[in-house]
């Protein structure tokens, strides 16, 4: 509509300059025939020039009114399309952009996955290229103004309107230069990374015909706080060296995308800031800043823009990661939009954390946490207020109790506690996990109240108390006197299950016969066991296969007997399937307790045992079967 308009504008000025013309031709010739001496008719000549001189002058103050009530209203009509572009394209960047950020954000502790940038680049091309047709316009207007000046008798909206447009299309450049791909946010010293960022005009401005150059930088947080506060500051200081950190934009014609990435970054060097009280040095948040400057229209525009990355953490060992995670976890889920870097709450409500930390079990393992799972998580988060509730939503969980002060009567912290289950669960049973097999999060008293009611046999898995990432396993036995007791096996850690994993164990006790009700453990764990005949086969270089089998020794002093269905301690026979040919004897080392100690002691380790080092009922490596020798050997 405005381009029609302006067109008609156009013409109507080019009306205005013939008719002028042709007056100034008018008063030529009346100068001309004024200047003649002997010129016949000279009077009546010069008064017909004159009305048509009039005539001509009163036409073009009409037209030129017309002309000036014509920018008034293109003026207005641009100051409308303005301010629809303005909303339109607040809602592209501040809504679906920012939507976008935070699902990336809440995709590093475990969200969906943010989602590609193809449909936002659309409409972020298709404003760039309106707002760009109009900044246009309103330079064609400025230019029918020189040729044809008119005073205004009112406000003159052109030079608002040629700042406005110019605003939103620096506001929408600048702000679509984002990082496609995050670097890490745990970054370790002197390991590789790499990153990816995008400008999702790029294409439509012709910004690709100069390759525009990105630099990468490590600021800390003061710097970006300062950044912010001053965005004409050149920002120069950084915290840190980073290798390869310069790469050039590259245009895709296929997909339209210009990006660079940033494949071989390395922090090679980090300054610390001096920390603040009890702040550590995995609380400590940086920032990738990313710069760069685009040329439009043949450099008549230059912008500069900045992007920062998500915070880091930067770690110079394996053993800071947690801690690190659990500040990047705090961070991604509980951060607000437009803050101040890197500001977050010091407290939140339970179901918030417990969201989180749902989301990031479920990324790490498949299944979510039931809500009898987030129950039991936060009477552990919450363990060291006394609370008489069944009811946390209400309740708000401090930094402090998520990861700096230990549990009570432990040495670590809640995080801790939790990221060891899941890291455990990830790297090796991830899936009984998702078939339901590992109930996990419940505690002794629990396990106990929901196995006294079932069969000898009957057992469930549940996390260590006591110990980060272990898993013990809770069944029913029977003593002499036939009453049945619950006992739990000494966790289970990842270095036990590097040797044996959890199902092979399983099936290895005898004394486990129903998971919790009443699954048969073939069926719940038979996926999981392992094929000893392959295993076998393919270490086979002229050696007799020996395995490796759990057992429990028997508990003296309590009269408790350990039933095994399938009688692990007897001696194969030939047609063992466990074992190879010829095996015919099996040797087993088994812990003993100590036979002095009474009955009284005994009872009191088996209250006790799995919230410290435990009675050592750890699986026992035995079972390492041996070939028969033929007598005549040597």
């Amino acid at each position: 509509d405005t381009a029609k308009d302006l067109n008609n504008l156009q013409q109507k000025q080019e009306m205005i300059n013939v008719q002028y013309q042709e007056m100034t031709r008018i008063q030529g010739r009346m100068t001309m025939i004024q200047s003649m001496q002997n010129y016949q008719n000279k009077q009546q000549e010069l008064t017909n020039l004159q009305q048509k001189k009039v005539e001509f002058e009163s036409t073009l103050q009409i037209e030129a009114q017309e002309v000036l009530q014509k920018r008034m209203e293109l003026a207005q009509k641009h100051q409308q399309t303005f301010e629809l572009l303005g909303q339109v394209q607040h809602r592209v960047l501040e809504d679906e952009l920012i939507r976008w950020k935070r699902q990336q954000q809440l995709a590093g502790i475990g969200g969906p996955p943010e989602g590609n940038l193809d449909t936002l680049q659309s409409w972020c091309e298709e404003l760039a290229e309106i707002i760009w047709q109009n900044r246009q316009q309103i330079k064609r207007v400025e230019l029918l103004r020189q040729q044809l000046p008119i005073n205004m008798h009112s406000l003159d909206l052109l030079p608002e309107l040629d700042n406005k447009i110019t605003t939103l299309l620096s506001t929408l450049v600048t702000s679509t230069f984002i990082i496609e791909k995050q670097p890490p946010q745990v970054l370790k010293k002197e390991t590789r990374f790499s990153a990816s960022v995008r400008l999702l005009v790029g294409g439509k401005l012709n910004v690709h015909m100069t390759p525009p150059q990105v630099k990468a930088t490590i600021i800390s947080e003061s710097q970006a706080k300062a950044l912010l506060k001053n965005e004409s500051a050149n920002m120069n200081e950084t915290s840190g060296d980073i290798l390869n950190n310069c790469g050039v934009m590259e245009y895709h014609k296929d997909t339209g995308v210009l990006n660079v990435t940033f494949r071989n970054m390395s922090l090679k060097r980090i300054r610390r800031a001096d920390r603040r009280g009890s702040e550590f040095v995995t609380e400590e948040k940086f920032t990738v800043l990313f710069q760069s400057q685009f040329k439009v229209s043949s450099g008549e525009l230059v912008f500069h823009v900045r992007t920062l990355s998500l915070p880091v953490v930067v770690v110079s060992h394996g053993n800071q990661e947690c801690n690190a995670l659990a500040t990047i976890l705090w961070d991604n889920a509980f951060s607000e939009a437009g803050r101040i870097p890197f500001v977050v709450p010091d407290k939140v409500l339970w179901p918030a954390m417990a969201k989180a930390l749902n989301s990031k079990f479920m990324a790490a393992n498949g299944r979510s946490l039931s809500n009898d799972n987030l129950q039991y998580l936060a009477a552990k988060a919450f363990s060291s207020q006394s609370i008489n509730t069944d009811d946390f939503t209400s309740l708000q969980i401090t930094w402090s109790n998520f990861n700096r002060d230990p549990m009570p009567n432990r040495t670590f912290t809640f995080w801790r506690w939790f990221h060891g289950v899941m890291e455990l669960t990830r790297k090796h049973f991830r899936g009984p996990w998702n078939d339901g097999s590992i109930m996990g999060f419940v505690s002794r008293h629990q396990a106990q109240e929901l196995l006294m009611t079932k069969p000898v046999g009957t057992f469930l898995l549940r996390f260590s108390d006591s110990e980060i990432g272990g898993i013990t396993i809770a069944w029913v036995g029977e003593n002499d006197r036939g009453e049945r007791v619950v006992l739990n096996l000494q966790p289970y850690t990842g270095d036990d299950f590097n040797i044996r994993s959890l199902a092979d164990r399983i099936k290895d006790l005898g004394q486990l016969v129903y998971l919790y009700p009443d699954i048969p453990k073939h069926v719940a764990f038979h996926t999981y066991y392992s094929n000893i005949e392959q295993t076998a086969a393919a270490k086979d270089e002229g050696y007799v296969p020996a395995s490796i089998k759990a057992t429990i020794p028997t508990i003296p002093g309590e009269g408790i007997h350990m039933t095994m269905s399938d009688q692990p301690f007897s001696p194969p026979s030939q047609n063992s399937d466990d074992l190879g040919q010829g095996a015919a004897d099996v040797i087993r080392e088994v812990s003993s307790v100590d036979n002095t100690m009474d009955e009284a002691d005994i009872s009191q380790m088996l209250d006790e045992y799995d919230e410290g080092p435990g009675l050592n009922l750890d699986s026992i490596l035995s079972g390492i079967p041996i070939a028969n020798v033929p007598s005549n050997s040597t």
